[in-house]
C-alpha cells in the first residue's frame, strides 16, 4: 500500500535518535518572545468583519441580511458544497453590512456585525452529555456543522479529511504539534495549557475513522509540551507522542508522515493514499470543543509578535477582529512597521494593510520593523545546488524558477513544479538571494489556470 523509507538521520525506533525527514533547513527560531507567554483572551471586538470564505473550497452563501440580530455561534454563511465549511458569528449584535471587503487572502464577501457587548450565545449551542455514546456519523456531522478547518493555516475543511473514500482505508491519525514556523508559539501554548483537549480531539477523529492508532509529532525544542502531552496520553492505548528533530518544514503533512511512519506519499497524491490523516493540534482542540461543548469555530489562538510589536502575546481572538485592534492590545507598534504577515516569515501571507480581519487560518500576526523587512538584492544564480540539498520534496528549484521566469510553464510542470510545498527553504539558503519560491508560485498558478481551461 505504501513505500517504507528511513532517512539518513531519522530512525523508526524511539531512542536517542529523533524522528525526522530528508532535506530541510534550520532557520533561527525567534520564539523566545512568546513561548513562555500564557494564553490570554483578547478583548471582545466592537465590530467584526467575517469573510464568507476562510477555507479551501467553495465560499459560503450568506444566510443573514442587513439589520438581522445574531448571536455567538449562529450560522451566517452556509456551505453549499462538500469541500466547504459553514461560517458562524463570533459576536452577538446587529448585521450592519454584507459586501466585498479586504481579507488576508484578498477582497471577498464579508458579513460586518456590530457587537452589542452581551456576548450572548445562540440557543442551538448545547454540550454533549457523553460523546462516547455517539456513532461516527453523528460525530462527523458535529465536526462539519462546527465549520472546522485546518487551524495550522492550510484551512482545509476537516470533515472532508475525515471522510476518505471506502477504497482508501486509514490506519493512523497524525497530529502536527511541530510548529516549525519561526516566531509562532500558538500550538506550543495550546499543548502546554490544554493538552487534554488536544487528546480528546484526536480520540474523536480516531473514532470517526474507526481506527486505533494516533501519533502526536512534536519537535524537541518544545520538551515542556512533549512532557505535557505524554502525561495526557499516558493512559490512552494506541496514542503515542513522537519526538522529532528540530528542522523546517517538519510540520508539512507529507514530511510529518514520512518522519513519524516512514511512509512516502507519492507525487501528486494525498495522505490517504498511504493510510494517513494529518491534522493540526489546534484543529484537534477545535474538534473537541465542537463535539464536547457544542461550540463552532468563533475564535482561535493567535501569536502576535515581531520586532515591531511592543508586547508580543498569545491571544485567543474572535474571528473577524481587525489586525490593528489586536496589535493595539499588544502595546501597539514599536517604531515603523516594515512588513505585516499573517503567519510566520517562511510561509506567511504579506499584507499591505493592518485593516484585515483575523480568520480561522490566522495562526500568527508577525510585524517586522523596516530593517528586518528589507529584502536583499538578488544576483545571478551560481549553480551551487544548495537549494537542491535543502528541498524537502527533492525538487530542482533553480530549474523550475528559471523556467518560470522565462514563462516556460510547460517545462516547469515537467520538473514537478506542482509538488512544491512553497516552504521557502530554497530561497532561505540561496547565497545569490534568488526569489526562488516566488517564481515557482507563479508557475504553479499558471499551470493550474491552464488545467482549468482544459
Amino acid at each position: 500500500m505504501y513505500t517504507k523509507w528511513t532517512s539518513k538521520i531519522g530512525v523508526k525506533e524511539m531512542g536517542e535518535k529523533l524522528f525526522t525527514f530528508s532535506g530541510g533547513i534550520h532557520p533561527p527560531h525567534f520564539k523566545k518572545q512568546t513561548e513562555k507567554v500564557a494564553l490570554q483572551n483578547a478583548e471582545l471586538p466592537k465590530m467584526v468583519t467575517i469573510p464568507l470564505q476562510q477555507h479551501i473550497g467553495a465560499p459560503c452563501q450568506p444566510v443573514v441580511k442587513v439589520g438581522d440580530l445574531v448571536k455567538v455561534g449562529q450560522v451566517i454563511g452556509q456551505a453549499e458544497a462538500f469541500v466547504s465549511a459553514p461560517i458562524h458569528s463570533s459576536v452577538s449584535g446587529t448585521v450592519k453590512k454584507i459586501g466585498k471587503f479586504q481579507a488576508p487572502g484578498g477582497a471577498t464577501t464579508c458579513v460586518v456585525i456590530e457587537a452589542d457587548g452581551e456576548d450572548a450565545w445562540d440557543e442551538s449551542i448545547e454540550p454533549t452529555a457523553d460523546w462516547l455514546q455517539l456513532d461516527s456519523k453523528d460525530l462527523l456531522r458535529k465536526v462539519k456543522e462546527a465549520g472546522i478547518t485546518g487551524m495550522g493555516g492550510a484551512s482545509f475543511p476537516t470533515h472532508v479529511k475525515l471522510s476518505p473514500p471506502a477504497d482508501k482505508p486509514i490506519d493512523v491519525v497524525i497530529l502536527n504539534g511541530a510548529e516549525c514556523e519561526p516566531y509562532l508559539t500558538a500550538d506550543h501554548r495550546l499543548m502546554l495549557e490544554t493538552p487534554e483537549k488536544v487528546v480528546t480531539g484526536l480520540k474523536i477523529m480516531m473514532r470517526i475513522l474507526g481506527i486505533s492508532t494516533g501519533y502526536i509529532g512534536i519537535e524537541n525544542n518544545k520538551m515542556d509540551a512533549v512532557a505535557a502531552m505524554q502525561k495526557a496520553v499516558a493512559d490512552e492505548p494506541g496514542i503515542e507522542v513522537r519526538v522529532m528533530q528540530v528542522k523546517y518544514p517538519q510540520g508539512d503533512e507529507k514530511r510529518l508522515i514520512n518522519a513519524t511512519t516512514g511512509r512516502v506519499v507519492p507525487s501528486g497524491a494525498l495522505p490517504m493514499e498511504v493510510g494517513c490523516v494529518v491534522s493540526n493540534v489546534g484543529t484537534a482542540a477545535a474538534v473537541a470543543t465542537a463535539v464536547v461543548e457544542g461550540k463552532p469555530v468563533v475564535e482561535r489562538i493567535v501569536t502576535i509578535t515581531g520586532t515591531a510589536i511592543n508586547e508580543p502575546k498569545n491571544l485567543v481572538v474572535r474571528i473577524g477582529t481587525m489586525f490593528n485592534e489586536v496589535v493595539e492590545q499588544c502595546g501597539g507598534y514599536k517604531g515603523t512597521p516594515g512588513k505585516i504577515l499573517m503567519g510566520g516569515p517562511m510561509m506567511g501571507l504579506a499584507q499591505y494593510t493592518d485593516e484585515v480581519p483575523v480568520i480561522k487560518g490566522t495562526s500568527g500576526i508577525l510585524i517586522l520593523n523596516e530593517e528586518d523587512a528589507r529584502l536583499p538584492e538578488p544576483s545571478a544564480c551560481i549553480r551551487c545546488g544548495k537549494c537542491v540539498d535543502a528541498c524537502p520534496v527533492n525538487l530542482l528549484p533553480l530549474y523550475i524558477s528559471r523556467y518560470s521566469l522565462n514563462k516556460n510553464y510547460e517545462a516547469a510542470e515537467e520538473y514537478h513544479a506542482m509538488d512544491c510545498i512553497e516552504c521557502g527553504s530554497c530561497s532561505f539558503v540561496c547565497p545569490a538571494k534568488r526569489p526562488l519560491v516566488e517564481a515557482i508560485r507563479v508557475s504553479k498558478r499558471e499551470i493550474i489556470a491552464k488545467r482549468r481551461k482544459r
